[in-house]
């Protein structure tokens, strides 16, 4: 009987699993359904999309929409293509997702390990920076960027996402070194290690998870980021913006595979950053960066 029993549970767990599967496959499908699309008209020449059925594959196979979406599609008044653009978010991203990153470090190694009368009220007004949304201080920063001479470069850009993104770092960061056990620290000052030293050389080493986490974050925000590189960039836009005046341009004929091809152009960073560290975000996530 008990045999018999443990058969059944075995082959209802094997069903179950069967049908998650299924499930996930299906969902999978699903969402990647669009990329299908968008990759396989980007190969297509015009006349096979505006004559039906995008779902096909190509009859005929081209990367001229690519090389047209990269480096020669009219965007705004030149057809300097998404290249310049690119350079431009690549500029933005980099130093903004650093500066970010160190600053939330810091941050939450202040605010953990090196406390302070009032530093739960500092913590509590930087956790509320992070659901203010954008709308509200464009104009503030706006006016801060024309006193600081900023206004419609990237320097300006790379100020307005560290300064939007120093709340979420520092929520990362202080969740995690909350877990971290002080009595290291307290070591490390009697052997006479000072503020930076303890960071530096105890702190940090254990921070990789948590990195990646406020890392992955911050790219995929302040790359996918319109609103702001539309506000304030100027001639220094960034891929976003460049990606929506190819698509809404009104001049000439509509070339869906040129945009088709921009699109995969503009999502490549991030998805490339999620293949790649996708599942260290997951472990650091649980490593403690959701903890209180």
């Amino acid at each position: 009987m008990s045999a018999v029993t443990q058969d059944t549970a075995v082959s209802t767990g094997r069903a179950t699993r069967v049908f998650l599967y299924l499930i996930l496959i299906l969902f999978a499908l699903f969402y990647l359904l669009p990329l299908y699309v968008m990759g396989v008209n980007s190969l297509k020449p015009l006349p096979e999309i505006t004559g039906g059925n995008m779902m096909a594959l190509p009859q005929t196979w081209t990367l001229d929409p690519w090389r047209s979406a990269w480096s020669t599609a009219q965007i705004g008044v030149e057809p300097t293509g998404l290249r310049p653009y690119f350079l431009n978010s690549i500029l933005m991203v980099v130093p903004a997702v650093a500066i970010s990153t160190i600053v939330g470090a810091l941050n939450g190694y202040v605010l953990t390990k090196w406390r302070f009368r009032g530093d739960t009220w500092v913590f509590g007004l930087m956790l509320f920076s992070c659901f203010i949304p954008f709308q509200i201080i464009l104009i503030p920063m706006a006016v801060v960027l024309g006193k600081l001479g900023l206004a419609g470069s990237v320097p300006g850009l790379i100020l307005v996402h560290v300064v939007y993104g120093i709340g979420f770092t520092t929520l990362y960061f202080r969740n995690y070194y909350a877990s971290f056990p002080t009595e290291l620290i307290r070591a490390a000052q009697i052997d006479g290690a000072g503020f930076f030293r303890i960071f530096w050389r105890i702190l940090l080493p254990v921070s990789g998870p948590i990195a990646v986490v406020s890392v992955i974050w911050q790219f995929t925000n302040i790359w996918n980021d319109f609103l702001f590189g539309v506000s304030f960039g100027g001639t220094s836009q960034p891929m976003t913006v460049a990606l929506n005046n190819l698509v809404q341009s009104s001049t000439g004929v509509k070339e869906y595979n040129v945009h088709f091809a921009g699109a995969i152009l503009a999502a490549l960073p991030t998805l490339f950053v999620y293949i790649v560290a996708g599942r260290y975000f997951v472990r650091g996530l649980m490593a403690g960066s959701v903890k209180g």
